[in-house]
């Protein structure tokens, strides 16, 4: 009987450490499952996928650690951007017209004066032929309304509306047809504020209640990607990203394949700074695009310029249009110079508008571009 009882409590000591063997192998395995993301990772591409158009191979998405998941912020709205920025532009800028308004207000406008203004045209980056035109418009009306009462101000203002333009569409075309997201790719030099131009329009889109998909196709600079991975997450953003030094058209291609099959209103894609004498790089580039609209049709290409770049954001400009065919301009940094010109002479040179501006460093601090408001904020 003894032997049996030793017998039985050697079993059941058996199964208790078995037991707990087992739970402690469960909490374990449990403990080492990855830690989840809200990004989209791009596998690296083959050597002959990086030299063909051909469309890379799906993604493998990372599952999102919702506890892991910040507070969203809530962007604002358009019509407070406008009254914003139209303030900061008044003050920033302001300098030009009244200077302009301070010569053309004198008694007597001889040629000194003329001249005088010209110079001050030109040193806004309006440019030569521009300046020019304004100039001869306004002696003729000035000259003609002389000998009745009228106001110099609203004198110069038509015809500073007019020159910055009101007949181009000004309108983002950020979504697309037959179920297809809207692609906006988003290109200029490096310096010129483009990654954190694309975190500033995602945040305008979701303001206006658009599903947003960001694509990080700048893939050599891994402070890019991880810099649009940020902004994504402060409005609840996806974003689909490869490993560095992956083939940006790949990450391009999966970010609009994504938003394809999710049904998104936008994609954005974000693409590595390029330097307008790399012919390498613009090959690259429109490498881009065209492996894009294998799946869908680039419905903008918005070029970053930097305002206070002048006559080398010109140069910039025209090549980029040469390569990608740009639908409309973003000047950055507008807040920072008195050279609001520029906003004239890059649309007389690419015949394309500008259709946003950035006025600061916060992530509000970019708005649509109004002709009329910015002519009244030059004036001060």
């Amino acid at each position: 009987m003894g032997d049996w009882l030793f017998l039985i409590i050697g079993i059941a000591v058996v199964g208790v450490l078995t037991l707990a063997g087992l739970l402690t192998s469960g909490r374990r395995r449990k403990g080492e499952l990855p830690q989840g993301g809200t990004d989209v990772i791009v596998p690296t591409p083959t050597e002959g996928e990086v030299a063909t158009d051909a469309p890379p191979e799906p993604a493998v998405a990372v599952e999102p650690d919702v506890a892991a998941t910040p507070t969203l912020e809530k962007p604002e709205g358009t019509a407070s951007r406008l009254v914003r920025l139209r303030q900061r532009l008044s003050r920033s800028q302001g300098g030009l017209g009244q200077g302009l308004l301070a010569l053309l207000s004198r008694d007597r406008l001889d040629e000194d004066t003329w001249e005088a203004i010209e110079d001050t045209l030109l040193t806004a980056d309006i440019g030569v032929a521009p300046t020019q035109s304004l100039v001869d418009k306004l002696r003729t009306r000035l000259r003609v309304e002389g000998g009745q009462t009228h106001d110099t101000r609203a004198v110069l203002r038509e015809e500073l509306i007019e020159l910055v333009g009101t007949d181009m569409d000004r309108r983002l075309q950020v979504t697309g047809s037959d179920g297809k997201p809207g692609v906006v790719l988003v290109v200029g030099v490096n310096g010129a504020g483009k990654t954190t131009t694309v975190g500033k329009i995602a945040r305008i889109l979701v303001a206006e209640d658009l599903t947003v998909t960001l694509g990080a196709a700048d893939t050599f600079r891994a402070a890019a990607v991880d810099q649009l991975a940020t902004w994504g997450d402060r409005v609840g953003v996806a974003v689909v990203r490869g490993p560095e030094g992956s083939d940006p058209a790949s990450v391009a291609f999966e970010a609009v394949k994504q938003g394809v099959d999710q049904g998104i209103d936008t994609v954005l894609v974000d693409t590595a700074g390029r330097l307008q004498n790399k012919a390498g790089l613009m090959d690259e580039l429109s490498k881009v695009k065209r492996v894009i609209e294998k799946i869908a049709p680039v419905t903008e290409v918005l070029l970053v310029l930097d305002a206070t770049t002048g006559q080398n954001g010109l140069i910039q400009a025209r090549v980029f249009s040469e390569i990608v065919d740009v639908t409309g301009i973003v000047l950055t940094k507008l807040d920072g110079s008195a050279k609001g010109g520029i906003v004239v002479q890059v649309q007389r040179e690419l015949g394309v508008p500008v259709k946003l501006v950035g006025l600061g460093e916060g992530p509000d601090d970019m708005a649509p571009f109004d002709a009329a408001a910015f002519v009244d904020a030059l004036l001060g």
